[in-house]
């Protein structure tokens, strides 16, 4: 296994790609179908040998731009197979408009959260900035389930379904000892290491509720996900940003711990300013926004409100929350795990 790095001026930058490539070839997720980035991965490859040409299956963790982009050009040098989960197929085979193309999902995201028209202005700058080919060519695509096994690169993938971050997002669960030019970690005993995508990284705690205004409940959802990594207890994971994690459970638990503690700064600004709509209580979290995270940040006050609503713990009129039950158990609304007690909410 070889991970290429990507850069990414449009997100976060520095995307991962795996590189499989045992009797047959195959990687998880693309990249941005940018110029540049196409280049970067082009020149990856051949550090390996290997050409879009030779690429037999593209096993996609979700489709977000970022990591999907270039599927649909690798198919078509290639006529390599696309797995993508199936809640995420329809914005990887073109058949479904994202929300940064969408001008009528965007007003009806945009009033639920409250947003001010001179910042929807910016977002939408933002969009049409670069959104042209962001995506790629559409492709062709083979969907799968939680469960379900593909084998990519001569390797036996499970799908792990992890929604929160998107609808469909999926980590591919492998045994370490079958992978080509892989070294397993030391003294792990099952050997079970994750391709996790955006559902685990590193250094910065994946978006829920702007990075796909699809998902029904995306903290509840997020949350499972991240109790569903702690109890598989993989021996490491690889994110689709930046390095490897080591020890993705307690990565997970902390990130969980991370939610548990943004929901109390939430029910602070409540308690505080009384009545507030997602966009007032991201100013309130985060401060003023520029580029992507003009998006990312009311989606994210919002999954916690209505976290907090689906709770009984707020209510809505549709725009605006007020708190009615100001001293709720807030760790009774995420999932326990065996490693809560080993974090100490640093991320919070």
């Amino acid at each position: 296994m070889k991970r290429i790095q990507l850069g990414n001026t449009v997100f976060e930058g520095e995307n991962d790609v795996y590189l499989l490539d045992g009797e047959t070839t195959a990687l998880v997720d693309t990249g941005v179908a940018l110029p540049d980035v196409r280049e970067e991965l082009a020149a990856g490859l051949a550090e390996h040998g290997v050409g879009f040409a030779d690429v037999d299956a593209v096993a996609l963790t979700h489709w977000h731009p970022d990591h999907a982009g270039l599927a649909g050009e690798i198919q078509a040098e290639s006529g390599a197979d696309v797995y993508v989960h199936e809640a995420d197929a329809s914005l990887v085979d073109g058949t479904e408009t994202p929300l940064f193309l969408d001008r009528d999902l965007q007003r009806e995201t945009f009033d639920r959260w409250g947003m001010p028209d001179s910042d929807r202005n910016r977002l939408t700058a933002f969009f049409d900035a670069v959104s042209t080919n962001l995506s790629g060519r559409p492709a062709e695509v083979t969907t799968f389930g939680d469960g379900d096994v593909i084998d990519a690169g001569g390797v036996t993938l499970e799908a792990v379904h992890l929604p929160g971050h998107t609808a469909g997002l999926t980590g591919f669960a492998f045994d370490p000892r079958t992978v080509p030019n892989h070294e397993p970690v030391a003294g792990a005993d099952a050997s079970e290491e994750l391709f996790a995508g955006d559902a685990l990284l590193p250094r910065y705690t994946p978006n829920v509720g702007g990075a796909d205004v699809r998902v029904d409940g995306p903290l509840a959802a997020y949350a499972e996900s991240l109790a569903r990594i702690v109890a598989r207890d993989f021996d490491a994971a690889h994110p689709g940003h930046r390095e490897r994690i080591d020890e993705p459970s307690l990565r997970a638990a902390t990130i969980l711990d991370h939610h548990r503690h943004r929901t109390r700064r939430v029910l602070d600004v409540l308690e505080g300013a009384g009545p507030a709509t997602a966009w007032e209580v991201s100013a309130a979290l985060f401060g003023d926004l520029s580029e992507i995270h003009v998006l990312h940040g009311p989606g994210e006050a919002f999954a916690h409100l209505d976290h907090l609503a689906d709770a009984g713990v707020v209510e809505t009129d549709g725009t605006a929350y007020r708190l009615i039950e100001p001293e709720p158990n807030v760790d009774a609304l995420f999932p326990t795990t065996a490693l809560d007690d080993a974090v100490d909410g640093s991320e919070g």
